[in-house]
């Protein structure tokens, strides 16, 4: 559930955690996979509050695309909004927002072989070690700390300045023995936080609402702030990219946006040196560059583009097509020069990826 959407849903999703805290997995036929070699998963939010979420999966190989594969091979739903996955070894973890739980699943099998539950609206999830892990959460102004050996909650980071009515931590990038995670909903910080200590030290003002965050070959941490909406009662203002240095974690550089611009998604090239995001087109930029392009690298269609990654070994970018949130959405696949070499149909509302 992203920016788009969550304007919208922020009262029925508090109504609903309750009932989403209770809801049951029902089990049924499973297939067998065997997907051995290199892929893209693409995780697909589904309708809020429908349990439709679903996971796909693609061979850019064989260009060949598997939807409902996590149902399909474990005989049940994933469950109500997948928000994000992460790989971590031989293992994948699918985090569901609305159904408070993480999923781990055997990458080739894509069976489950553990859960993570009892999360308050868990947004992403960041490895330390193969004993510890953080994981953000909507709506709650603690991280959590996890095991995900045993799939068990075993502390909490204190967030300051956020209540469970506002504010929101999402992506985290790891530099030295520093997290960083932007702060989107109702927010404008990004936090650090001290993994030998699980404590934040730090917080860096950046504008409303950063909503994505990486960190690029000369580390430098980059996010973009969406500025907020009009009539929000947390303000309203014109977007920006921004550059912070990760050492002294200062804002280096700001690059403004026109009011009522939309940027997200910040992503990176495998070599940590081009920068791509989407704001109604999808643009791209070299980390050293002092201004903002003026030329899109794939212009905008009309429609709703929703998610973005870029493959880091070949550097094809593949493009998620959310057309209206209800139908089967479309992903895109680019080279690096901009030709479409591939087009393919996912679930409803594709909107993270994940390299195998």
């Amino acid at each position: 559930m992203k920016t788009g959407l969550l304007r919208h849903t922020f009262c029925a999703c508090l109504a609903a955690l309750g009932f989403a805290g209770c809801m049951k997995w029902d089990y049924g036929s499973t297939e067998d996979f065997a997907a051995s070699g290199s892929g893209l998963f693409i995780a697909c939010e589904g309708n809020f509050q429908y349990g439709n979420a679903s996971l796909s999966y693609y061979d850019p190989e064989t260009q060949q695309v598997e939807n409902e594969v996590f149902c399909r091979a474990n005989g049940m739903k994933l469950g109500d909004v997948a928000q994000s996955m992460t790989v971590r070894g031989g293992t994948g973890w699918i985090v569901v927002n609305n159904s408070h739980v993480i999923f781990a699943i055997d990458l080739d099998t894509f069976k489950e072989v553990g859960r993570i539950t009892n999360l308050t609206s868990p947004r992403y999830i960041h490895f330390l070690s193969d004993e510890k892990a953080y994981v953000t959460q909507l709506w709650d102004n603690r991280i959590f700390i996890v095991d995900p050996r045993r799939y068990e909650i075993t502390g909490y980071i204190e967030c300051p300045g956020m209540t469970m009515e506002s504010g929101s931590t999402e992506q985290m990038v790891q530099h030295g023995k520093y997290v960083y995670v932007n702060c989107w909903s109702y927010q404008n910080r990004i936090l650090r936080i001290d993994t030998e200590t699980d404590t934040v030290v730090g917080e860096l003002t950046v504008g409303i609402q950063p909503n994505s965050l990486v960190l690029d070959c000369n580390n430098k941490l980059w996010t973009v702030t969406d500025g907020g909406y009009e009539g929000s009662p947390y303000g309203h203002e014109a977007p920006s990219l921004c550059r912070i240095d990760a050492e002294t974690f200062t804002v280096e550089k700001r690059f403004g946006f026109r009011m009522g611009d939309t940027p997200s998604e910040v992503q990176l090239n495998g070599s940590g040196d081009t920068l791509y995001w989407i704001n109604n087109d999808i643009w791209r930029m070299d980390v050293g560059a002092e201004r903002l392009p003026v030329r899109p690298f794939v212009e905008y269609g009309g429609t709703i583009y929703y998610g973005l990654t870029v493959d880091p070994v070949r550097g094809d970018v593949y493009v998620a097509d959310a057309i209206d949130y209800q139908q089967p959405g479309v992903v895109c696949r680019y080279s690096a020069g901009g030709e479409l070499l591939d087009r393919f149909y996912a679930g409803i509302t594709p909107g993270a990826f994940c390299w195998k």
